[in-house]
């Protein structure tokens, strides 16, 4: 038994470390620059070494971004679960602003979520599907459970009969009681949060063109927010 532990705990701890850098070159080589080979070479092993505990950079690469959308969601989840229930609007505001201040402290692995396709690379959904959806589930959660309460508007667009059948499909997979018109109008939400998280941290405003970045990203949020809300 205490073998098994000792080759356990190995395992664990060699992982980790390769997980470790992995986060290192991921920010300064980029996601496409990612080598288990330079990662042994760090690690001052051979890359075979390696290779046993994550068999190729695909491997690696799903295993940062499964990280990375738990890390992310963990963050979240614990900015809204500090506001009451009863406080919708507010708990989806805190979710943005939580999303926001982790993309800021590690850009790379925002970047690795919602930045460009590594080249040759394909998420295997069945690892990645249910940590990636985390962020647009709680936010089309959160505005059903409003629109429960009574808190959404009552003249959202009419979703056309397409986007009303992939909506049907989103009920489905979450489990979220809500018509058509809210669930389309709620995914504006995610739009709106990647999108305005990406400008900021991928540094396509411009260095010096806005001074209040945190303000502005709260106005527009509250924006999307005033579309949404009652």
């Amino acid at each position: 038994m205490a073998t098994g532990r000792s080759r356990a705990e190995n395992r664990a701890m060699m992982t980790d470390e390769i997980r470790r850098l992995g986060r290192e070159h991921l920010a300064t080589h980029g996601a496409a620059g990612l080598s288990l080979r330079a990662i042994a070479r760090e690690m001052g092993v051979v890359s075979s070494a390696v290779y046993r505990y994550v068999p190729s950079r695909d491997d690696l690469l799903t295993m940062l971004l499964v990280e990375a959308y738990n890390d992310v969601g963990d963050a979240i989840d614990a900015a809204v679960s500090a506001i009451e229930p009863s406080r919708r609007r507010e708990r989806v505001l805190a979710a943005a602003e939580a999303a926001r201040d982790w993309a800021l402290d590690d850009p790379a692995r925002w970047a690795l979520l919602y930045g460009s396709p590594v080249p040759g690379y394909a998420a295997p959904g069945e690892e990645t599907m249910v940590p990636g959806t985390r962020i647009p589930a709680l936010l089309l959660r959160e505005c059903a459970a409003a629109h429960a309460e009574g808190l959404i508007r009552d003249d959202l667009p009419t979703p056309t009969t397409g986007v009303a059948g992939d909506m049907a499909a989103i009920r489905d997979e979450f489990g979220i009681d809500a018509p058509d018109a809210v669930l389309a109008a709620s995914t504006t939400l995610w739009a709106a949060l990647v999108g305005a998280i990406s400008l900021e941290a991928f540094g396509q405003y411009g260095k010096d063109t806005f001074a209040h970045p945190a303000e502005l990203f709260r106005s527009q949020i509250e924006l999307t927010l005033s579309s949404l809300f009652a």
